[in-house]
């Protein structure tokens, strides 16, 4: 296993089978049958979408999400994106021979989406037509200001303006914006 700078990696006894934090918040580590250090990042998750184009007017043009790639397969197209300073990666993926609203069901609550700056991002959204749920509001319980907006295809998107710096390991918009 290579280890980035600034990593801590913590090894285990060998009779040691417990989750270990070798990352400081980045991943978690645990030891496998053999003794060697597995490692799990989150690192994309694809939600569907009716129109493809669409949603991208959404998470490239409104979110400002960098497209990384797009694909077709037989039966789907999808789209990869990526925030350019990293973190997860969100895959939409549109099925040819579905025409039907998404089915939101109860599996997915919300999307996060870290910003520099929540109120421009509400007004984006909003001026490009999603459906307005929160307007921008500073939080008591946490230093924040979170809006929340339906995209296009209804999921429920949670932009978070951290006022105090983000956990170790994610990404900081604002010391990407500066």
């Amino acid at each position: 296993m290579k280890l980035n700078a600034g990593w801590l990696l913590l090894l285990p006894t060998a009779n040691d089978r417990r989750s270990q934090d070798c990352s400081k918040g980045l991943t978690q580590c645990t030891v496998g049958e053999q003794g060697e250090v597995m490692t799990q990042i989150l690192g994309q998750f694809c939600i569907n979408v009716r129109d493809i184009d669409k949603a991208l007017e959404f998470w490239e043009g409104v979110c400002e999400l960098p497209l990384q790639h797009r694909t077709e397969i037989p039966g789907v197209l999808e789209a990869v994106l990526q925030a350019e300073q990293g973190g997860s990666r969100i895959q939409l993926a549109q099925h040819l021979d579905n025409t039907q609203p998404i089915d939101m069901g109860t599996a997915m609550w919300k999307i996060y989406v870290n910003t520099s700056d929540c109120q421009r991002m509400y007004d984006r959204a909003i001026d490009a037509g999603c459906e307005s749920i929160t307007e921008p509001t500073k939080l008591d319980r946490w230093p924040v200001t979170v809006a929340f907006v339906k995209d296009f295809d209804g999921y429920l998107i949670e932009f978070v303006e951290h006022h105090e710096g983000t956990r170790s390991g994610v990404p900081n918009p604002k010391e990407s914006s500066t």
